[in-house]
């Protein structure tokens, strides 16, 4: 077992990367990480994985994976992701690139352990979808209880632990950005083992999962627009890596793109994207927000060309902005939309995980405190200011032109999601990824993403409730509007005249039809036909979009926020430090005031919404001790000491006892916005007599957390 977890590993890595630094030639860098092997592989003691339960969910394999057996004699890299991580997004072309490098048969083995962050992300039929979304082509565990993750003591997403042959660990690499040292220290260790006869070159059964499932006319749509006439849509077909217009009763107009995945200007025909998220149309010109080439696109529809307006075809991590369009370097930019300047000077907004706001214009706005980079902007009723969902934040906000001008009408947290309708910070989202404004009736609309529902937001009001969508993942078109359900929508828009809201209901590979005048539900039909042309072959579907009618939304009073359950309080990391205290002197009955003043690493901030939380537990000998006590409760703020109330019973069964205070944070760093869970134990031995103590004791728990 892996007592130490991944803290094993620091002291020796540590030292190699920093010799690293003073390398100056690839050839000095592979000798430092042959001889770092050396040392790693005489360990009296490897560093072990646990196995993977046996009852776990995998996908893109014909059956469970056994570390300790399929995997004897590889080099296997853990990913340890969610799907909502962008962080964790942007090292999926660093493992594709890797996979295609060394095979199964070169020994080299790649296993993601999903472990969930939001409760939606536990669900297989989501990861299922996120694998296919992603194109994920290496096995996948569902570790829906963080089993691994704690056992190892993984502390942030994403996180990528390397193993050899025998599972002992070699290598943790924590956050994006690693490329360099991920392939460094791959090579360096297959060769390492290599030489010692210890790398097999069997395969292991890989079955993807993509390949049981039929084609599909959309796959996972992430965005849509409606142009100014009503009569256009243009429709990102995310999966599809291309871009729709169609007519409105659905005839098709222009195919851009697709079906696979690339990077080139120049005619319709030869044209390519990257899984392209928002898009924006004037006249005949649309704006699309190339995700993962990190690009904003331009396509000509009368010229039928497509060609680059910003990005430099690779992530940027400038955070300030400033160079003239294919200079300025861009990340994972979600959507795009025109501002109100006119015809003439016309801004373009695009948000990326730099935590920047930026447009084409070069008009900067300075950064601040977002979440994630699933962040949606949308012409407000004010021509200086924007709104916009910040999807790990679960807030809406918005930005003036004149630059810093910010006003938030949601909480600024990480964890602070939910699906509570009601007033202010009352309400809760989950996820949301995008935002439409409706000007005929001065209401925001927003989608949802992982309550599956489509919001409505009064903004004089500052009132949030449901639309459409009952809270569950399925795909049924109901008897009214809110019975009717979506799985994950992405994206939404309303048509000019505010009658038809279009939305695309991403993991349903659907675009669905709101008709927001008559508010009736009907099931009448629209054909689309796709055509994809590659080589010789045509594949031509044809898809049917339901039209939902809904009916007249409710506004609900319902402002009740979730409860902390005990229950669900997370476990500490194995690693937490367990702090011995000296034995106190109590009598029965006597009060205990524990005073808890706990310390971030520099540059950290605490995520107040997230289950931080104290509580009280004590061995099964001395569990009378918590009869009739407050067992858990909130850590609010970090800067000053939470106090923690415990009375002795007036009847104790042992003289001596002890009692465990343990504490769990989540916090973030700020500067690589990477989320970090720990913990730590005190434990206060009583020494129970009969004489009468002083009715208020008070006891000191400090500590400090170290930096990660």
């Amino acid at each position: 077992m892996a007592a130490e977890g991944l803290a094993g590993l620091l002291p020796a890595q540590t030292q190699l990367e920093y010799a690293l630094l003073d390398a100056d030639t690839p050839q000095e860098k592979e000798n430092l990480v042959y001889q770092y092997l050396k040392k790693m592989d005489s360990r009296e003691r490897d560093l072990t994985v646990p196995e993977l339960g046996g009852d776990l969910q995998w996908l893109n394999t014909e059956d469970p994976i056994s570390l300790h057996k399929d995997l004897c004699g590889k080099v296997v890299v853990l990913d340890f992701f969610t799907y909502c991580c962008i962080n964790c997004l942007h090292l999926l072309p660093d493992l594709r690139e890797l996979e295609h490098q060394y095979s199964d048969k070169d020994g080299l083995v790649i296993i993601g352990v999903h472990s969930a962050k939001f409760p939606n992300e536990k669900v297989l039929d989501n990861i299922k979808s996120a694998v296919l979304r992603y194109d994920i082509v290496h096995p996948v565990v569902n570790d829906a209880d963080a089993t691994l993750w704690r056992e190892l003591e993984v502390s942030c997403w994403p996180t990528l632990v390397i193993l050899g042959p025998r599972g002992n660990m070699l290598f943790s690499l924590v956050g994006e950005g690693h490329k360099e040292k991920l392939f460094l220290f791959t090579s360096v260790t297959l060769k390492f083992y290599k030489d010692r006869g210890q790398i097999k070159n069997n395969s292991i059964g890989i079955k993807l999962y993509k390949d049981s499932l039929p084609p599909s006319p959309l796959l996972f749509p992430g965005k849509v627009t409606v142009d100014k006439s009503g009569e256009r849509l243009v429709i990102a077909d995310t999966g599809h890596h291309r871009i729709l217009v169609t007519r409105k009763n659905g005839q098709i107009l222009h195919s851009v793109g697709g079906p696979n995945s690339g990077r080139r200007d120049g005619r319709f025909s030869e044209a390519a994207f990257n899984s392209p998220q928002g898009v924006a149309i004037k006249n005949n010109v649309i704006y699309v927000a190339d995700t993962e080439n990190h690009l904003i696109r331009k396509i000509d529809l009368e010229l039928e060309t497509v060609s680059t307006v910003a990005g430099i075809g690779i992530q940027g991590v400038d955070k300030e902005g400033g160079a003239k369009g294919e200079e300025q370097p861009i990340s994972s930019p979600w959507d795009v939309v025109f501002g109100n300047s006119g015809a003439v000077s016309v801004e373009l907004l695009t948000k990326s995980h730099t935590h920047d706001t930026g447009c084409v214009t070069q008009k900067y706005v300075k950064e601040n405190w977002i979440a994630q980079s699933h962040v949606f902007f949308y012409s407000f009723r004010d021509p200086g200011r924007r709104r916009f969902m910040d999807s790990n934040g679960r807030h809406s906000s918005g930005v003036g032109t004149d630059v810093g001008r910010w006003k938030t009408s949601k909480r600024k947290n990480l964890f602070a999601f939910g699906d509570v309708d009601g007033a202010g910070i009352n309400a809760k989202l989950q996820h949301p990824l995008g935002i439409t404004w409706d000007k005929k009736r001065k209401v925001l609309y927003v989608a949802d993403s992982y309550n599956h529902k489509i919001k409505v937001v009064d903004p004089k009001m500052k009132n949030c409730a449901t639309l459409a969508g009952t809270g569950e993942a399925s795909n049924i078109i109901g008897s009214s509007f809110t019975q009717s359900t979506f799985n994950e929508p992405g994206g939404l828009c309303v048509e000019e005249n505010g009658r038809l809201m279009y939305v695309a209901d991403t993991n349903n590979h659907q675009i669905k039809v709101l008709d927001l005048e008559t508010k009736i539900l009907s099931m009448a039909k629209v054909t689309l036909s796709f055509l994809f042309s590659s080589c010789s072959c045509s594949i031509i579907a044809l898809l049917s979009l339901p039209i939902l009618n809904p009916e007249t939304y409710d506004v609900t009073d319902d402002t009740a926020v979730q409860k902390n359950q005990t229950a669900n309080l997370p476990r500490l990391p194995k690693s937490a430090p367990n702090i011995q205290l000296p034995p106190l002197s109590a009598a029965p009955g006597q009060i205990i005031h524990f005073l808890l003043k706990l310390t971030l690493p520099p540059d950290s901030k605490l995520n107040e919404e997230a289950p931080n939380a104290w509580f009280i537990t004590a061995e099964d000998s001395n569990t009378w001790l918590l009869q009739g006590q407050y067992l858990s409760g909130e850590i609010k703020d970090v800067s000053c000491q939470t106090v923690i109330p415990f009375q002795l019973p007036r009847v104790c069964l042992s003289a001596e006892a002890v009692l465990a205070i343990k504490a769990c944070l989540y916090y973030c760093s700020k500067d690589s916005s990477a989320c970090m869970m720990k913990g730590v134990s005190f434990n206060q031995p009583l020494q129970i007599g009969t004489a009468t103590q002083g009715s208020l004791t008070q006891v000191e728990l400090t500590h400090s957390f170290l930096t990660n």
